[in-house]
């Protein structure tokens, strides 16, 4: 099954009350959880990528195993980049393949918030990407996310969720109702039904629920009935991964890095199972994706051939333009390259790959892509071919775009 459009995801999710959880990973062995747990529970996932949880890693390198996990995974998926503190890092994402977005402004004054939110909107849709924004402010007391998010919880006012939401276009809203990020003080959370269900009565979209964890089956149960569609979930699954390998240490303290992990995944997958159950989104993959729009890139192919008096002045083109192509939102690769043999009729070559079909027109007028596609046109030959294409799926040509320039 093909990684999906997270939209129609959580919008099924959303219309049949269930909801589906937004599992934090931070390392393979909580990607393998949560993928073979989904599939085992024919569960559509969401594998969450949370910013200030990767400060002291690469999040280009986790990356290309999240995006290949979700393509081959059994069950529908999608990407969604969590507590995004920078406008440049929405763009990075975007760029890296994640389809759901999140800008974490909530600290700011509301006009801030719709200001700052409302620009992430308008670049991330032009990219077909999804968008969670956030109103209210989810705090922490402990916890690995929970000190990014220090402070006393304000609660979403449902008047000013219906006029963030109508001013910034998001798609999903992250609400504050008396969760916290980090570990729930105690089983008995006291959560704000009443203003949920308000907000639910005012925006009619799916909401989100951050701090998920620790809250018992009740309280699920009547979140879910007043419009929460998605659950994020990080703090007990590191909770129950710390605890493991503290075990395995215990019982020798020779073991490993690798024997102390045996059994993590084993015992995420128990919890992830158990809450996919509990939230009701075992046994929905079929029919979501039955719903979903399939998520997947296309790609621009430029061939063309090339006067001798040109080629030196193409290279130091070539070298320019696959920095500033992969500077524009929605641009994931830019590749260029020369024939092997000089006899055929075309001697160059640039494939430029775009997060998703909607790129195409903010792409195409870009002032780097105009400023690229004029150089090329002045320093090549007239009859090059420009060609965008989609993967082929269930054994259908899903071409975009071709235009043959004479």
């Amino acid at each position: 099954m093909p990684l999906v459009d997270m939209r129609d995801m959580l919008k099924h999710a959303y219309q049949n009350n269930y909801a589906i959880g937004g599992f934090g990973l931070v390392s393979l062995d909580f990607l393998e959880a949560i993928i073979m747990t989904a599939e085992l529970c024919r569960s559509p996932v969401i594998l969450n990528l949370s910013e200030p949880l990767f400060h002291q890693h690469d999040f280009g390198l986790i990356m290309p195993a999240v995006e290949r996990a979700a393509h081959h995974a059994k069950v529908p998926v999608a990407i969604h980049f969590d507590h995004a503190k920078k406008h440049e890092s929405i763009v990075q994402a975007i760029n890296l393949g994640c389809n759901s977005v999140m800008l974490d402004v909530s600290s700011e004054t509301f006009p801030v918030n719709i200001t700052q939110t409302s620009r992430v909107t308008e670049v991330a849709h032009a990219c077909g990407t999804a968008v969670e924004g956030i109103l209210g402010f989810v705090g922490g007391v402990e916890g690995e996310n929970a000190i990014n998010n220090l402070g006393e919880v304000v609660y979403t006012s449902s008047e000013e969720a219906k006029v963030y939401v109508e001013r910034t276009k998001i798609d999903f809203l992250a609400v504050s109702v008396g969760t916290i990020h980090g570990r729930q003080p105690s089983r008995s959370t006291k959560l704000d039904f009443k203003r949920l269900k308000r907000i639910n009565d005012e925006l009619d979209i799916p909401l989100v629920l951050h701090g998920g964890s620790g809250l018992v089956e009740e309280q699920y149960h009547k979140l879910i009935l007043n419009g929460v569609a998605k659950i994020n979930c990080y703090t007990e699954l590191s909770d129950i991964a710390a605890a493991v390998i503290r075990l395995n240490i215990q019982k020798s303290n020779k073991k490993g890095y690798i024997e102390s992990l045996c059994g993590v995944k084993e015992s995420l997958q128990e919890k992830i199972k158990l809450y996919m159950h509990l939230w009701g989104s075992a046994g929905r993959a079929a029919e979501v994706l039955i719903q979903c729009r399939p998520w997947q890139p296309v790609e621009q192919i430029i061939i063309c051939n090339v006067e001798s008096r040109y080629i030196q002045q193409l290279d130091t083109l070539t070298e320019q333009a696959r920095k500033t192509l992969a500077t524009i939102p929605g641009v994931r690769q830019v590749f260029s390259g020369w024939a092997l043999s000089d006899s055929g009729q075309y001697r160059l070559c640039w494939r430029i790959q775009l997060a998703h079909a909607d790129v195409i027109n903010s792409y195409q007028s870009h002032p780097h892509y105009n400023a690229f596609y004029n150089q090329i046109s002045h320093s090549t030959d007239p009859k090059k071919i420009n060609t965008t294409f989609a993967a082929t799926l269930s054994g259908t040509n899903h071409q975009l775009k071709e235009s043959v320039t004479a």
